[in-house]
């Protein structure tokens, strides 16, 4: 591979390697004011040309322009955020080859999930009722535990008392 040699930059007069895709004319260097001096120096180049002088001038170039923000309209609006989604979508359970090797964890009861864990059961009832407002989850806790104990005490004859 050909190693190309170092330019000095037209506008900081440091050296530096050229790129190697473009190094034939390449001869400013990659900081910030150097790319803003050479896109200037080149649009000054393009506008000293006989056929773009007025480009940007003029009832024609004006009619030009409306005619493109006609059929592009929006342009410059700001586009609308996309909607916010899973960032990883669940994968699918693999199939273990050898089942006698996999090791199986016990399942674990719904009843030792949610002692262990109340922020599990906080989102769980914060999801269901669509809102994070504390008034909210308790209203929709003391709806759930009715119906809990409704499920669980429905046969029998004792029923617990509400401490919610």
């Amino acid at each position: 591979m050909k190693v190309s040699a170092r330019r000095k930059c037209l506008h900081c007069h440091e050296l530096f390697l050229p790129d190697p895709r473009n190094q034939y004319h390449q001869q400013y260097c990659s900081k910030p004011a150097c790319r803003r001096r050479s896109k200037a120096d080149s649009l000054r180049r393009w506008l000293q040309k006989p056929e773009n002088e007025n480009y940007f001038r003029g009832p024609d170039n004006s009619r030009r322009v409306k005619e493109w923000r006609k059929r592009h309209p929006g342009y410059w609006r700001k586009k609308p955020c996309a909607p916010e989604g899973p960032l990883q979508d669940l994968c699918s359970a693999q199939v273990v080859h050898n089942e006698a090797v996999a090791k199986k964890e016990p399942p674990y009861a719904l009843q030792d999930l949610c002692l262990t864990e109340p922020a599990v059961l906080v989102g769980l009832i914060s999801t269901l009722a669509g809102s994070a407002l504390q008034e909210d989850i308790a209203s929709l806790a003391h709806q759930l535990r009715r119906k809990g104990q409704e499920i669980l005490y429905k046969n029998s004859t004792a029923r617990p008392q509400s401490a919610l």
